[in-house]
């Protein structure tokens, strides 16, 4: 039987090898949420990078460039982090760049890992299903807040746990305390993330849209992989 580990926040990678395993990266608030509705509506590809001026190197290539630091959208930017800035009016058939305060930073902390996957509550069940078929470890790696542990991401954790627990082996106690928390929460998550910090920050941002759409569960049926450093399509 193949293992499924939790990872807590990125500050934890040190402790694991990634290699042999395929890496779901999770950023519910909001990265992974609009990268995975992004690919279901049609772009070609989204190109996750680490800082704000590695994005703009590529401006004048005919890309969507797309830059988040703490909730909100970087000036000189199209978009930031809202997953209403990947709808199919805007981002079918074009390339996007994009840097976040922390999704694209987990991503790119999870090189090492033989395929990375991009999870959200909105493709949760597709991205389980697609785990199964790959007969490979499992490594859920949370991006929490600037290396911090956060709510919403561990949830997520949790609800991966809960549908591949008979598939795979769930040793960790990381994971056990994800299941727990998931378990606790699901019957109304949009309640329980009432606890989190960053549904706080945001809505001081004025953006609670975001929070519920990024809570709806399986809305997507795509799987969102990288590929040659870019996020696209996974066949199914």
């Amino acid at each position: 039987m193949k293992h499924l580990e939790v990872c807590l926040t990125p500050a934890l990678l040190p402790l694991y090898d990634l290699k042999g395993s395929i890496v779901v990266v999770i950023d519910i608030f909001r990265a992974t949420s609009s990268i995975s509705y992004g690919i279901e509506n049609g772009a070609d590809a989204i190109i996750p990078v680490a800082s704000v001026e590695e994005c703009l190197s590529h401006q004048g290539n005919g890309y969507l460039l797309g830059a988040e630091r703490n909730g909100e959208v970087v000036n000189g930017f199209d978009f930031g982090n809202s997953p209403f800035s990947y709808t199919k009016e805007k981002v079918e058939g074009k390339t996007l760049v994009v840097t976040t305060t922390n999704g694209t930073h987990a991503i790119n902390e999870s090189k090492n890992a033989d395929e990375i996957v991009i999870g959200s509550f909105l493709n949760l069940s597709a991205v389980c299903d697609y785990l199964v078929k790959q007969n490979k470890n499992v490594f859920l790696l949370c991006s929490g807040w600037k290396n911090k542990v956060n709510l919403e991401d561990t949830l997520f954790a949790g609800a991966v746990v809960t549908q591949l627990k008979e598939v795979f082996d769930t040793w960790c106690d990381s994971s056990v305390l994800a299941e727990d928390l998931y378990q606790a929460a699901k019957d109304d998550l949009h309640e329980y993330m009432k606890k989190t910090s960053h549904s706080e920050r945001l809505k001081k941002l004025g953006i609670e849209k975001d929070i519920e759409f990024c809570l709806n569960v399986d809305l997507l049926q795509s799987v969102p992989v990288i590929k040659d450093g870019k996020i696209v399509k996974a066949d199914l």
